[in-house]
């Protein structure tokens, strides 16, 4: 919070408070505290799954937090000062990217002002995880613009020189 208040101060960085993005696993009380802060930053959740069955396979946390819980904190949040939400949902083949998860995310965060990047998962030589095929994100971005989600794609770089998102860190550990 000191940080977040020392760059958006006018007598330091001044950046404001809406180019600010702060980004969490999802922990809810922290959320809901942070919620009561005041301020208009903005609020990015790593899901990557719409229910805990899958989740769970993803993201260690979701068995502390369930991810009915962090949504609803996420609405509290987003309901406390008119911010914004994002949830970052990273495309996984065969594991998250069915239309079936697609409708089941829109009906989770329905209501809640927000949107949804959608992620193309940076494949490392370390994970069986696969990137979900462009036809499969394409479908999956329909069924949430059809359901009334504010959606994006995220534009990939760096993979192909293995530079993206985890794969340095791959490449690394491979050493």
């Amino acid at each position: 919070m000191d940080f977040i208040r020392i760059i958006n101060s006018p007598y330091s960085l001044a950046i404001g408070a809406r180019h600010i993005t702060v980004s969490t696993c999802g922990i809810p009380d922290k959320i809901r505290q942070y919620a009561q802060e005041g301020l208009q930053t903005n609020l990015a959740i790593s899901l990557h799954a719409p229910n805990d069955e899958v989740r769970m396979k993803l993201m260690p946390i979701n068995k502390k937090y369930p991810i009915e819980q962090l949504v609803d904190a996420v609405r509290i949040y987003v309901e406390n000062g008119n911010k914004k939400a994002t949830f970052a949902y990273i495309m996984i083949k065969d594991v998250n990217d069915s239309d079936e998860c697609a409708q089941k995310l829109a009906n989770l965060i329905k209501g809640i002002k927000c949107y949804v990047n959608l992620i193309p998962y940076n494949e490392t030589s370390n994970s069986a995880f696969r990137k979900s095929d462009k036809e499969r994100i394409s479908s999956f971005f329909d069924i949430l613009k059809k359901n009334g989600v504010n959606v994006t794609v995220r534009r990939e770089f760096g993979g192909e020189l293995k530079a993206a998102c985890g794969q340095l860190s791959a490449e690394h550990r491979k050493k």
